[in-house]
């Protein structure tokens, strides 16, 4: 009888040498390409939303005007088009490079088209180049993902890699969410949409100086060939073949396992999510407070949440970060409970000219355990790929992170209802973010059976 020969463990790695890996050329393009990424993801949504009703737009073209952003909900059409065809016109730079600089183009295009139309007399062609801007966008999204992934040498560095794309689109959302208020207050809101369109202009930068993912480029040239050969069968190829290799590849078994734990992974996060602002209203904390503490105390939780869950992958690997991400979460979550409990905001720690409540406390645990997981999972996730496939099984799982949160979170409202009956309506809003937090505990138990498994990557990063 042979004896399998001992699965090798990894090197430990000291937290010196962590601090070194942070200085590789990557790390810095993905950190500028993430920047890329969330700079037209509120340009499009909230904050067009604002500059639509100073102009005086109806609030009902507003809504409806909010399913631009729906483009980022068919990835997988992005994912096919990338994977199996060259980017026009600078195909040459490779297909992660090429279709970079022509969806950031694109993006570009389409902001500066918006600042360039008046919403009370051209709302027509602000719409359509919105629509530009939202389908380069999401584009935008799945090539860059895919990069992410082929162009990393290993998990360890992948988990840097999403640390740092994550900490890029976070510094884009603070420039479209929060600064460019300022900025359209003082020259207007046309010129500060240009000005946000000139801006792409650092993530045509990085992609030109990022190096192709030679690999996985040759994987997509070979398949594209086999397409040309045979037409039909490379069509059926583009839409089915990437399911068909993820099963293949992790087995239908395990595979239904990851795509149910993705789909829990957030729950709790998205579950809470239509209820936050009306629970703090009810714990009558002032909207001045809840914007300071979420400018401050919450960024910072967020930023030290994505920047330490990139360190713990690269340090701990992506399976053990991934389940202490799943642990935090409805930690997090059910903290907020004890302010119901408590009938407001109460002082935690006063000692001299130092001052902590509870609201900030938990503000920032929170910020901090979702900046966390959300890295340890995107991190996981991109070990699940096959080369020629990338961009298309990401979207999918993408898909299956959102489904359930988005199709459950719209029952929260009456689960506060129910749950008001015969107590007072903090009470209520205590008990629902305890449930909150106990739908967490599904993807804690399904990490641990993933990491039991152990599951056997594709070739690329695993």
């Amino acid at each position: 009888m042979i004896e399998e020969a001992p699965v090798p463990k990894p090197a430990k790695r000291r937290f010196v040498d962590v601090l070194r890996a942070l200085g590789r050329r990557k790390v810095g393009l993905m950190l500028a390409l993430g920047f890329s990424s969330g700079l037209p993801f509120m340009l499009i949504g909230n904050t067009l939303g604002f500059w639509l009703a100073e102009d005086g737009v109806k609030l009902a073209l507003i809504g409806f005007l909010s399913w631009i952003t729906l483009t980022y909900s068919v990835k997988f059409l992005w994912g096919a088009v990338v994977d199996r065809f060259k980017a026009p016109l600078v195909g040459f730079l490779g297909r992660r490079r090429g279709w970079m600089v022509v969806t950031q183009i694109g993006v570009a295009v389409g902001l500066i088209g918006m600042a360039l139309c008046d919403p009370r007399a051209h709302l027509a062609w602000l719409t359509g180049f919105g629509l530009l801007a939202g389908v380069a966008a999401a584009s935008q999204d799945t090539v860059i993902d895919a990069w992410r992934i082929e162009i990393a040498d290993d998990a360890d560095e992948l988990g840097l890699l999403t640390s740092a794309y994550s900490l890029g689109f976070r510094a884009a959302l603070i420039a479209t969410e929060a600064l460019i208020l300022l900025l359209a207050s003082a020259i207007g809101w046309p010129t500060s949409y240009a000005i946000y369109g000139g801006l792409m202009v650092v993530g045509i930068a990085a992609a030109l100086l990022a190096a192709e993912p030679a690999k996985a480029d040759q994987a997509m040239e070979t398949i594209a060939g086999a397409a040309k050969a045979h037409p039909v069968r490379g069509a059926y190829d583009a839409v089915v073949g990437p399911f068909i290799a993820f099963f293949g590849t992790h087995g239908w078994a395990l595979a239904a396992l990851m795509l149910t734990m993705i789909s829990f992974y957030h729950l709790c996060d998205y579950m809470r999510g239509p209820m936050t602002n009306p629970y703090y209203l009810a714990l009558h904390i002032p909207k001045a407070t809840i914007a300071g503490v979420r400018a401050t105390i919450g960024l910072g939780g967020s930023i030290a949440g994505i920047a330490l869950g990139g360190l713990a992958s690269l340090r701990f690997g992506n399976v053990r970060t991934l389940i202490l991400g799943a642990i935090l979460q409805p930690i997090g979550i059910g903290a907020f409970a004890m302010l119901g409990w408590h009938g407001g905001d109460y002082a935690l720690v006063s000692a001299g000219g130092f001052d902590l409540t509870a609201f900030e406390a938990i503000m920032a645990f929170d910020a901090f355990a979702i900046g966390f997981s959300g890295v340890a999972l995107v991190a996981y996730m991109s070990t699940l790929t096959s080369l020629g496939y990338t961009a298309t099984q990401y979207a999918l799982l993408t898909s299956a992170l959102t489904w359930t949160g988005k199709t459950l979170k719209g029952f929260s409202g009456e689960i506060v209802e129910q749950l008001q009956q015969g107590r007072t309506l903090l009470e209520a809003y205590s008990l629902f973010y305890v449930e909150c937090a106990a739908l967490g505990v599904p993807a804690i138990i399904l990490c641990v059976i993933l990491a039991w498994r152990r599951p056997v990557g594709p070739a690329h990063p695993a």
